[in-house]
């Protein structure tokens, strides 16, 4: 039956089956997820927010929290709806998430989840089918004619930005074999280039310049079109450095740069105010959500993000899996930091317009650099995060019915009891979940609604540890535990009714 798929670890819809009768579920381990920044943004990103997005420091902040709800409620309903999932986006103001469904009997979970629903012709997986088709039939897409193309959960189409006449884009998209009706052509000033003469963060040198993306244990990432391997690198102050271990440009935009012992990594963005703002985690923002870049030729610059999986037309080659956003940057802004709230989101790879009259800027996604390398974020506590209630026991989540443990990666979600459900009578379920300490983990309980799991309760505040109480009829439950930023060991005490 097709309303009991969900999203299988390689993004791959499987089909769970149904146990019985008809209307009980099959257990399946959901697929990893991520989310958003919850963290509070540093007092110079929200000077910045304040200017850039026309925002009050009250408005700031409240959209920052509204982010963060929407975020997690997006990433959960990803995992709940597989294969029906066609995207999600935030409204202008922050204040409404959209989600996507091809099933319009899906829209009943989206609606308990607190979003809205609207029935689309494709999922998210399909658009980005389509547009992996383009991508192969790149060749067909001179640069001169074709800007480049990304995927437009908001029109539920894949957009080939095109340079004055069309006819060379829709040619390509004819070309590709990509189907037609799902592929828009839209006509664009873009003429994207990387910014070389940077940094986001601290400037280093190379024979030109550029600048530090984030720290990761044992040096740096930053722009591929920074340098090659085996570049020997100087920092901002001219002492040796490191060097270039990993670059791919074009194709892609990353790079990283070992560091020697004259440098300490640390898990800090200069502000350009005087002082640092902490990297928290690398949680991924949602389409539509603000984002903050460091740059030193325009300082703190923010916007939105318009769409994910971009492909630019640089003049130098092609590049695929950027991001797309309207926060302007300038020459000497290149390969630095991109930030939403205190999560780690990317690093410049270049764009269009200036900061005078707006324009769009691309950038690497850092989840990619940092798999692709095998390397980990330097990560610090930052601010400071809303008070929480600690669970019963102090943390340890005694006194509860039965306990399981596990251990999760950043980004990871868990089902309990063991990977299954269970059966309970009508009344009060109550659940203690004792995450690792500095990290933020997060408990929700699903009901199975007879087509879908649907969450019915949560615990999503920024620590690592979470309670819940719930009063409902009998029926099929399971609780999932979300890694939201940050890895390590959990206990999980649960008393069914």
């Amino acid at each position: 039956m097709r309303r009991t798929l969900i999203a299988a670890a390689a993004a791959v819809a499987l089909p769970l089956g149904v146990v019985g009768v008809a209307t009980l579920p099959a257990a399946a381990n959901p697929a990893p997820v991520t989310q958003p920044a919850a963290d509070a943004a540093s007092a110079e990103m929200l000077e910045a927010m304040q200017r850039d997005l026309r925002l009050t420091a009250e408005q700031a902040r409240v959209r920052i929290a509204k982010e963060a709800r929407a975020s997690k409620a997006e990433s959960m309903l990803r995992t709940t709806l597989g294969a029906d999932f066609g995207g999600a986006w935030l409204s202008p103001d922050a204040a409404t998430l959209t989600v996507a469904v091809t099933d319009a009997s899906q829209a009943a979970a989206v609606t308990a989840a607190g979003a809205t629903a609207t029935v689309v012709d494709r999922s998210e997986a399909e658009l980005d089918r389509i547009k992996a088709t383009l991508d192969r039939h790149a060749r067909l897409a001179p640069a001169s004619a074709v800007a480049g193309w990304y995927v437009d959960v908001t029109s539920n189409t894949v957009v080939v930005l095109a340079r004055g006449d069309a006819t060379v884009a829709r040619s390509f998209v004819a070309g590709s074999g990509a189907a037609t009706d799902a592929v828009r052509v839209v006509r664009s000033q873009e003429s994207p280039t990387t910014l070389y003469d940077v940094r986001g963060g601290d400037a280093y040198y190379m024979g030109g310049r550029c600048s530090v993306g984030f720290s990761v244990t044992g040096g740096f990432v930053t722009a591929g079109h920074c340098g090659t391997v085996g570049t020997a690198t100087q920092g901002y102050n001219q002492v040796s450095q490191g060097t270039f271990r990993g670059s791919s440009f074009p194709g892609n935009d990353y790079a990283w740069v070992q560091t020697n012992s004259n440098w300490t990594p640390q898990p800090w963005v200069n502000n350009y105010s005087g002082g640092n703002v902490t990297v928290a985690g690398s949680a991924e923002a949602a389409v539509g959500a603000s984002i903050c870049r460091s740059g030193s030729t325009t300082g703190w610059r923010c916007g939105t993000i318009q769409a994910k999986n971009s492909t630019v037309n640089y003049p130098q080659g092609r590049v695929t899996g950027l991001t797309r956003t309207n926060a302007c940057a300038e020459p000497g802004d290149s390969g630095g930091s991109w930030l939403s709230g205190q999560q780690a989101q990317g690093v410049t790879s270049g764009g269009s317009g200036n900061c005078s009259s707006g324009g769009t800027t691309y950038f690497q996604p850092v989840n990619e650099i940092l798999s692709v390398y095998g390397l980990t974020l330097r990560t610090g506590s930052g601010g400071t995060p809303p008070p929480t209630t600690p669970p019963p026991g102090g943390g340890t989540c005694s006194g509860y019915q039965n306990t399981y443990t596990g251990s999760l990666s950043s980004g990871g979600t868990a089902i309990q009891p063991n990977g299954t459900y269970f059966t309970a009578s009508a009344g009060t379920h109550r659940a203690c979940l004792d995450g690792p300490t500095s990290r933020d983990f997060d408990l929700y309980l699903q009901r199975w609604s007879g087509s879908s799991w649907v969450s019915v309760a949560s615990g999503t505040s920024p620590g690592p540890d979470e309670t819940l109480t719930y009063s409902g009829s009998s029926g099929y439950y399971r609780y999932v535990v979300h890694a939201y930023s940050g890895s390590g060991s959990y206990s999980l005490g649960i008393t069914r009714p």
